[in-house]
């Protein structure tokens, strides 16, 4: 592929991208469902201006590696340590359930494997697409109704922040058992080994960035470096560990999280995901997807695809929530904030594709859930809220449901 063709097809994506991208923020769905959707329109699914040749692979890997290290700059440390072990608990529930869950489906569709096997490691790996959380959706659906801030609010963003790291450390876990020269305990033992790395080195940077933050606020060079710092430890993970490259961006964006400069670094980094590296990765998927290959077997797992991984945000959330002592009420409203998927979901299956755990038809799946999830869940809450309002948790082990407060 000679350059200027590939001039020709960035100009194509971004174009499309960009424009449909509005298009479904205009109509109050996620901005990235747009852009998958331009993705289908000029790919192989219909007009074919575009294919998905390495290069544009290799743009949407830095589009990956970049977003998740926003994700971490913008994680709020302190508000995961506010909720603490509620949030801990019902983010890990989130995480199992839809996993274990996700897992079976796959194997009900398509026959039980055994431990081991192609298939069973396939069947994992649907479970942890499933795994994923965007609050996103949720956050701008609970400011609409002015309870973003309540106890439930607040519970459902930090059990979102600590689903997505739990998420990452699962998806590390799944990639590293598909290499058939590693077991369980060498794969722990190296993300153990990472996460220590991540540790000790992430303390060593966070130390000579905040002194150079202190003597050079709001310059280039601090962006700059955190990029180097993203790029590095994303390297790293992969080359010496066997850790997906996303969990070491990631990890580059906790240790530079706590910055005074860490929305000025996140805020250059937009300006990258949002000009071309973002609207690339979003559109590549819609490239590699192709619907004229959908079948209604793969149609009718994709339908039921949606339906498992939301209810079972709902049952592995709702119900921890209602164990850790919310009203059944308010757990029921924490499972639906939950449901919603986005980006992460997306980059999980990215991962999956690139390292042979998942085909490319069942990115249809995908992108369906986006969808309906996206959809769904302020719809519900809405209703929800309407219907039962929220209680009073100023003594949390006697929480006042709301009917109980206007009595008084």
């Amino acid at each position: 592929m000679d350059t200027l063709d590939l001039l020709r097809q960035l100009a194509i994506i971004i174009l499309f991208a960009k424009a449909f991208g509005l298009l479904a923020r205009k109509c109050r769905a996620p901005q990235v469902a747009g852009e998958i959707v331009a993705g289908l329109l000029i790919g192989p699914s219909l007009l074919n201006w575009v294919s998905d040749s390495d290069f544009i692979k290799g743009l949407a890997e830095i589009g990956v590696v970049l977003l998740m290290f926003s994700a971490g700059l913008t994680t709020d440390l302190k508000q995961m340590k506010k909720c603490g072990l509620k949030a801990t608990l019902i983010a890990t529930c989130g995480v199992l359930v839809p996993l274990v869950l996700g897992t079976l489906l796959f194997m009900g569709f398509y026959g039980f494997a055994e431990p081991g096997t192609d298939q069973f490691y396939h069947a994992l790996f649907i479970g942890t697409i499933m795994t994923a959380t965007s609050v996103s959706i949720t956050v701008q659906a609970l400011q609409e109704l002015g309870k973003l801030n309540g106890m439930v609010g607040t519970t459902i963003v930090a059990a979102a922040i600590i689903d997505d790291v739990l998420g990452i450390i699962v998806l590390t876990f799944v990639i590293g058992l598909r290499d058939p020269s590693e077991n369980i305990f060498s794969v722990l033992l190296k993300i153990l080994a990472f996460f220590a790395f991540a540790i000790v080195v992430g303390y060593l940077c966070y130390i000579g960035m905040k002194w150079l933050d202190r003597r050079h606020p709001h310059t280039r060079r601090i962006p700059i470096l955190s990029l180097a710092l993203c790029f590095g430890m994303a390297y790293i993970a992969d080359k010496y560990f066997g850790v997906a490259d996303i969990t070491g961006a990631y990890c580059a964006g906790i240790i530079l999280c706590s910055l005074q400069d860490s929305n000025y670094i996140a805020r250059k980094m937009d300006i990258n995901n949002y000009m071309l590296f973002g609207p690339v990765f979003f559109c590549s998927i819609g490239l590699q997807t192709n619907i004229r290959d959908l079948n209604l077997n793969v149609l009718w797992f994709s339908l039921a695809f949606v339906a498992v991984a939301m209810i079972g945000k709902v049952i592995g959330c709702g119900l921890c929530a209602k164990a850790c002592g919310f009203t059944g009420e308010d757990s029921l409203k924490i499972g639906a904030g939950m449901m919603t998927r986005g980006e992460v979901a997306l980059i999980v299956s990215q991962q999956g594709l690139t390292v042979g755990m998942l085909e490319s038809k069942y990115f249809t799946s995908v992108i369906l859930l986006i969808i309906m999830s996206s959809i769904l869940t302020p719809v519900i809450l809405k209703f929800l809220y309407e219907k039962h309002g929220e209680a009073d948790y100023t003594d949390f082990k006697h929480p006042v449901r709301p009917a109980e407060l206007s009595g008084k």
